[in-house]
């Protein structure tokens, strides 16, 4: 590793006012060398949520009113500070949570593009203008912001996913308490000073460092009227929970997946597997969207599984601050210990193993979480977790298939439904799987990750509860009214009411 900084003085943000931590706080180790501390933080809990709550409540009323053009010159502020810390912001994140430099430059010019699309959508309608079945009768649908959203974010995007549910929910009049991960504490600290630099008001953006204890007590607080969430399906599902108890409370979840790329009969093997190796082992396997399977026409299996497993020792994984490296460590220790396990659960379930990753021990990736790629054959057959379960690293299974009906029915046989990729040249069979397979985003002869902000992402199944982040946010942060204006002198009813009294 390069010489290190110094370590993050970390902080909580409550009504415009930096806190000098007290009582008990965590640190943030690098997953690359983990004797390394990025910084110490503040354990939040119930008190620092509900006053960050209590702040972002009372600023709300004078945010809502602030004019929607002048919400949105503020995210073009944002934008230009953005640009000025790129490659710091890229270098801290590489730090902290072990993404190659390169994808953490990648992941800041996309948090960038959230930004400048927020800016753009500012003097874009709020509404529609509808007819209406009286002539006198003026009819429009209007939207406005729910109130104070909680945003909980995970630590594999620290900077542009928390900007995918900061951005909509500020531009249409919400204020927000911002949980980041506690394994990326530090990049989330960093992007709340850049909201400060960039003139957001008081109260609007708010801070709470903390693990799962400030995250359910914002979760808990009943002033909390949308919860924004992305992580892991059994914490989307007790968020679900315990919001369900609340009568002014909407939740937008985006949660585990099991996705996949099919590569078919006609597929050009070359493409096949690169989009399957850049989907199964970037930031090394720990995207929402990244690839647990790749599901295989059994005529081209034995070529492609050959071909992949050959590039695939080739690898470069090591320093996430060097940019010729291909990918860097897992995040922790545990998720060292998840992956390894489903390794070998694999193998218990009659997996072959065609190439067999373990932990890297020698040099200076001994002292981290690095992770060699681990792929295995694996027919699909009922009950057989490896290739239905979230792993979350560089763990892969190859699936073969026979027909396309068999492809549709191995790709939707798990509880998720996040991610697909399709490999073919037939737009008849791309066409198949667009309409039979279940996802919430779809890609033809690309990887099954690489999400623009303009698009909607979410997913179906344990991947998402139907409401999608990035740009289809703007359904769950505000609300649809209906505003009708009468310009006669006397009243006239739609659907023939009588008015006589």
């Amino acid at each position: 590793m390069s010489s290190r900084s110094s370590p993050v003085a970390g902080r909580h943000f409550i009504a415009g006012q930096w806190l000098e931590p007290s009582g008990t706080t965590f640190a943030s180790a690098s997953p690359a060398r983990l004797d390394e501390v990025i910084g110490q933080f503040p354990q939040g809990g119930k008190a620092e949520a509900d006053r960050a709550v209590a702040a972002a409540r009372g600023a709300q009323p004078g945010w809502r009113r602030t004019s929607r053009i002048h919400r949105a010159e503020l995210f073009d502020n944002l934008a230009q500070v953005v640009k000025r810390e790129t490659d710091a912001l890229a270098s801290l994140m590489a730090r902290e949570c072990g993404k190659v430099v390169t994808e953490c430059r990648a992941e800041v010019v996309e948090g960038l593009h959230m930004i400048q699309y927020v800016f753009g959508t500012g003097r874009m309608p709020i509404g529609d203008v509808l007819a209406s079945e009286i002539t006198e009768k003026d009819a429009f649908m209007r939207r406005k912001p729910w109130g104070v959203a909680a945003v909980i974010t995970p630590w594999n995007f620290p900077f542009a996913v928390p900007l995918w549910m900061l951005g909509p929910s500020l531009l249409e009049g919400n204020t927000a308490v911002y949980k980041p991960s506690e394994d990326t504490p530090a990049i989330g600290q960093r992007l709340v000073e850049l909201f400060v630099e960039a003139g957001f008001p008081p109260g609007v953006v708010n801070l709470v460092h903390g693990d799962a204890e400030a995250g359910e007590a914002l979760v808990r607080n009943p002033d909390v009227n949308v919860v924004l969430f992305t992580g892991s399906y059994d914490v989307g599902k007790r968020i679900q929970e315990i919001s369900a108890s609340l009568p002014d409370r909407i939740v937008a979840a985006e949660m585990g997946s099991k996705s996949a790329v099919i590569v078919c009969e006609d597929a050009r093997l070359d493409l096949a597997v690169t989009c399957a190796l850049i989907s199964a082992f970037k930031t090394s396997g720990q995207r929402c969207v990244s690839a647990g399977r790749v599901i295989v026409h059994e005529k081209l299996f034995d070529r492609f599984a050959e071909k992949l497993v050959s590039m695939a020792k080739r690898l470069r994984i090591g320093n996430p601050l060097d940019a010729s490296n291909f990918t860097g460590p897992v995040i922790n220790e545990t998720a060292v210990q998840k992956v390894l396990s489903y390794h070998a659960l694999a193998k218990e379930e009659g997996g072959e193993v065609l190439l067999d990753g373990s932990r890297m021990t020698s040099g200076e990736s001994g002292k981290g979480c690095f992770l060699q790629p681990f792929v295995y054959r694996m027919e699909a057959k009922p009950g057989r977790r490896s290739i239905r379960e979230e792993v979350f690293g560089p763990h892969l299974a190859l699936i073969p298939f026979k027909t396309d009906d068999e492809a549709v029915a191995i790709y939707n046989d798990t509880d998720y439904g996040l991610s697909l990729a399709v490999i073919t040249e037939s737009y008849r069979t791309m066409r198949h799987f667009r309409e039979e397979c279940h996802y919430g985003m779809g890609y033809v002869n690309l990887p099954c990750i690489g999400a623009e902000v303009h698009l909607p992402f979410g997913g179906v199944k344990k991947s998402g509860n139907g409401r999608p982040s990035a740009a289809g946010l703007i359904e769950a942060v505000t609300h649809k009214t209906a505003w009708t204006v009468n310009h006669a002198e006397e009243v006239k009813m739609a659907q023939g009411l009588t008015t006589e009294v």
